[in-house]
């Protein structure tokens, strides 16, 4: 007589397929990038990272909708986040722009690599601990965004990469150390996706995708250069005293949620006090 036992643990061993085909999609494009990059076609590198995002966006939603949540789910869309997001980024600036620098040049993509690795366990470490409202220091698909959209640019524009390596190695370590610094940026979680708007609202979204398809690689790169150079913008707006915490150090160090409590609690002891006098 089969073990009931069994049977039911054998049938909950299985993986979900839609969402993990949708991590596997953006896999292949952070793949595809690499290997269009090595064969110097580097508009089709710079696109498919961008479509590696919209799979990176996809799959955790689908997930939610679906409920189909797992925990190698999860593990699988950071390993395929730092191929997309990490390592192809990298690998695509070094060749398009830096691999003629020497060591310059290939460690500027190794800090950027690097960083990303740390910026993805960091924010694994922090699931359900951290504000929603925000991502401490900039989320690996923006940096690539940034690189990415760079490269594609200058792609379309013919400028030779190579002519321009300081600078873009420059904003490769830039890219990076945005990543583990602590600056805030708005993850945007709170916008409720599901909720009913204008129809004007829905009129300028349409205008907004017409803007996009007529020069994507350059409001592309305006987008994600503002949202890049936004982090330090909030984080000094929020703070009365910017400090090293704030922009660097380890996750209990920048918590500015204590720092508004305290600062919430020195007025109110000023108050009381001015009062009592």
């Amino acid at each position: 007589m089969p073990d009931k036992n069994n049977d039911d643990s054998l049938q909950t061993r299985g993986i979900y397929l839609l969402p993990n085909l949708l991590t596997t999609a953006g896999l292949f494009s952070g793949f595809y990038a690499v290997v269009s990059s090595m064969n110097g076609h580097f508009i089709s590198a710079a696109v498919a990272i961008f479509i590696a995002m919209i799979f990176d966006g996809l799959d955790g939603r689908v997930a939610r909708m679906t409920n189909t949540q797992s925990e190698f789910g999860a593990e699988y869309d950071s390993m395929a986040d730092m191929l997309s997001f990490g390592i192809a980024p990298g690998i695509v600036a070094y060749n398009w722009a830096l691999s003629s620098f020497g060591k310059f040049g290939w460690l500027a993509a190794f800090v950027y690599v690097a960083c990303a690795a740390l910026r993805l366990a960091r924010f694994n470490t922090q699931v359900g601990i951290a504000d929603k409202r925000y991502f401490q220091g900039l989320a690996s698909p923006a940096a690539a965004g940034v690189v990415a959209s760079i490269i594609w640019v200058g792609s379309e524009y013919q400028i030779n990469g190579q002519d321009y390596g300081y600078i873009i190695g420059l904003i490769t370590i830039v890219m990076g150390l945005l990543m583990v610094s602590n600056f805030r940026y708005n993850s945007f979680k709170e916008v409720d996706w599901k909720g009913k708007v204008n129809f004007v609202v829905v009129l300028l979204i349409v205008l907004a995708f017409v803007v996009v398809a007529s020069s994507p690689e350059n409001i592309l790169l305006i987008i994600f250069g503002l949202y890049a150079c936004s982090g330090p913008f909030t984080t000094i707006r929020s703070v009365k005293k910017l400090k090293l915490e704030h922009v660097v150090g380890d996750d209990q160090d920048a918590d500015f949620k204590s720092a508004n409590v305290s600062k919430d609690s020195n007025s109110t002891d000023e108050n009381t006090k001015s009062k009592s006098n």
